[in-house]
């Protein structure tokens, strides 16, 4: 047999599960030797193919070449090694038992004189449309700020491609951005992952990283003007994006690996980012207990009361719900949470009345809840002294360097999540909240925690993510049987250690927070499939148009829970409204089902979708969002939404009207309003 029918006949065996499934190697004996490429097959119709002469891949989708002359690289403090400058390739293949959501392992060894061992690893499934690669490096103490495993020229899905940038985190009012490809004159680096996609057909390419416990992760899309390339790296550092105001820190060790990096197409680019959310699920499994109770829902005090919140006041609150809101439960209760400045109910060490607070909730069959910053000092422009509480330690001792200064943002100077003092600190205010008998705590500013620093107090640690690691599972261990959420914190990084995480910051009452926050759910949605839920942040019926209330409102319906935040210590319009449609029973079946809706289609920039969908058992259901300043007509195509055709029966669920399906309808929304649909069939 020749070299490659050798090959093909091994492939096909694998993919009929044969007992030939054992491992097979490959040896080109050195890179001037010809060798046949070799055909990694996965999904419907793709393959890689390597080129073993040349160190270099091109990736198939039917038979159409996607990416282009694809290397690998690796910088060392003296060197940069690339796939395309070792002299000698080795292929082997072998099932998978490092990976549970892919089926085959397929490793390039590369070697050459002086160089450390370079591999190539690709994870594939018949059965899933994109591979997983990673590269790694082996040798006697190396150390590596920049890993690239997948470089090179990548083909526009369509001349109408659009190109996306993804958020780090959630902090500052950062938006997602989609801009047309043509438009990118330049680059788009974008966090994590990023996408080529085509509103139209729907067509997309995803690339991102699936582990974030070592590296942050860019992902580079140049503009086809420019050549039209894909750049994926471990090692990325960006004061506006990550928040770092130094370099990347250098990962050591004899062997040194990227995090595994997902690269796929997809016929609908929501499938894949739904896909890549689930990929993200199992490659970064939770750390937290999976959260198999009811989806949440409640209330928290910065919505309004924020610093003028009082042991009465909160009582009150509880009040209202266990006498004006007893339809508004889930798994028969709601959380009542108290956010910052809950220590204004703390007298020195005196915390009887947070014990009390809790108590009287229970009493009323609500859950009590919580609020802190494990990361953060707020009081650091009081000097560097303070003792820290719990410890021996003072607060100067715990702070996070950063170059020539400490790591600042917020307002908050950052604590090095691997300092004694800020682990005791977690112990002490971890130890108070359960002893007070809290059953759910939001925790925040977490990205404080994923800073860069000049060096950890835990010298094993020498990255940003490390750190954050190590800090959210020692916080984590602390808080178990709590029912977590994350407000401002990493996007991606942080589903192992939380149950539910706010999609996006900050947001309270009027149509430009809906807006803003719905724009985190048209590119973030797919979040849904990482976490156990996502969360819309506070939502305000305060002084604000019906409209705008009801958009508000259904913008944290479609995101997966429903977190009130008006001040129910008083009576006002916020009341009656909270009355009527907190206890609407199809909204409340729609939080059941906790998922966050997708977009039917995107915008340009910073805009937000105004079509969103959701199938839950046998119904669709479709939320409307009109942000404009007039009223506007919508002609929604069954067709369009992807909803199949027999439709009985379309009911608004707000104001009850029903009227029969068909294959279309029209829906007229007035100037900043909302509405939402349930198709029976």
């Amino acid at each position: 047999m020749t070299f490659k029918q050798i090959i093909s006949y091994a492939l096909l065996m694998l993919s009929a599960g044969s007992p030939a499934a054992a491992p097979i190697k490959v040896i080109a004996i050195h890179a001037a030797a010809v060798a046949d490429p070799v055909h990694i097959r996965y999904g419907a119709n793709n393959e890689i193919v390597y080129d073993l002469q040349h160190g270099t891949l091109t990736v198939r989708n039917n038979g159409r070449a996607i990416f282009t002359g694809v290397d690998a690289s690796v910088a060392l403090l003296n060197d940069t090694l690339r796939s395309t400058g070792y002299t000698s390739r080795r292929y082997e293949t072998t099932p998978v038992n490092d990976d549970p959501g892919m089926s085959q392992k397929h490793i390039i060894t590369l070697t050459a004189p002086g160089k450390p061992e370079m591999q190539q690893i690709f994870y594939t499934s018949p059965g899933k449309n994109y591979f997983l690669t990673q590269v790694s490096v082996a040798g006697h103490q190396l150390a590596s700020g920049y890993m690239s495993p997948f470089r090179g020229k990548c083909i526009p899905v369509s001349t109408a491609a659009r190109t996306l940038f993804v958020p780090f985190d959630n902090d500052t009012f950062v938006s997602y951005r989609s801009m047309l490809l043509q438009d990118a004159t330049a680059k788009n680096i974008s966090a994590e992952v990023n996408m080529l996609y085509d509103d139209v057909t729907r067509q997309g390419l995803i690339a991102g990283s699936v582990e974030h416990g070592t590296w942050k992760t860019g992902v580079c899309f140049l503009a086809a003007a420019r050549g039209g390339s894909i750049h994926i790296w471990a090692g990325y550092s960006d004061l506006a994006v990550t928040r770092d105001e130094i370099a990347h820190g250098s990962v050591k060790g004899d062997v040194i690996k990227s995090p595994k990096m997902m690269i796929g197409y997809f016929s609908d680019w929501r499938d894949g980012m739904e896909a890549y959310g689930g990929v993200n699920r199992i490659e970064d499994a939770p750390y937290v207990t999976n959260w198999t109770k009811a989806t949440p829902l409640g209330w928290n005090s910065w919505g309004v009361m924020q610093e003028k919140i009082t042991y009465e006041k909160a009582l009150k609150v509880v009040d209202f719900f266990a006498d004006s809101l007893k339809g508004f439960r889930s798994g028969g209760t709601a959380y009542i949470d108290l956010d910052s400045y809950w220590d204004k109910l703390v007298h020195g060490q005196d915390y009887h009345l947070l014990k009390q607070f809790a108590d009287y909730c229970k009493a009323k069959g609500l859950q009590p809840g919580v609020y802190w910053a494990p990361f953060t000092d707020w009081g650091h422009k009081d000097g560097p002294d303070r003792k820290v509480e719990g410890s021996d330690y003072t607060y100067g001792q715990l702070w996070t360097k950063a170059g020539a200064g400490y790591h600042d943002i917020d307002g908050a100077r950052a604590l090095d999540p691997t300092h004694p003092g800020t682990l005791k600190r977690i112990d002490h205010f971890t130890a108070i909240f359960k002893a007070c008998g809290f059953k759910m705590i939001k925790i925040d500013f977490l990205g404080h925690g994923a800073a860069e620093s000049d060096h950890f107090y835990d010298t094993s640690v020498t990255t940003g993510m490390q750190a954050y690691r190590k800090g959210m599972e020692y916080l984590v261990g602390r808080l178990d049987g709590m029912f977590i959420y994350a407000a401002i914190s990493p996007s991606l990084a942080t589903g192992r250690y939380v149950h539910s995480r706010r999609i996006a910051c900050d947001a309270f009452m009027t149509m430009a927070h809906t807006q803003y926050t719905l724009n985190s759910v048209t590119y973030g949605w797919w979040q849904t499939f990482l976490y156990n839920y996502l969360d819309a942040d506070h939502v305000v019926l305060d002084h604000r148009s019906e409209g705008e209330n009801r958009a508000r409102m259904l913008s944290a319906v479609i995101t997966g829970t429903w977190i009130t935040g008006d001040d129910f210590s008083v009576d006002g319009p916020w009341s009656g409204r909270a009355r009527a449609w907190c206890q609407n029973r199809e909204l409340l079946k729609i939080t059941q089902n906790g998922r966050a809706f997708r977009p039917v289609a995107t915008a340009i920039d910073k805009g937000s979708a105004q079509l969103f969908t959701r199938r839950i058992g046998k119904n669709f259901y479709l939320a409307v969002f009109n942000y404009g300043k007039i009223s506007k007509k919508y002609h929604i195509s069954f067709r369009d939404l992807n909803m199949p055709a027999g439709c009985r029966l379309i009911s608004n669920l707000i104001d009850g009207r029903a009227f029969r399906g068909s294959d279309a309808f029209n829906v007229q929304l007035a100037a900043a309003d909302a509405a939402i649909y349930k198709l029976s069939y």
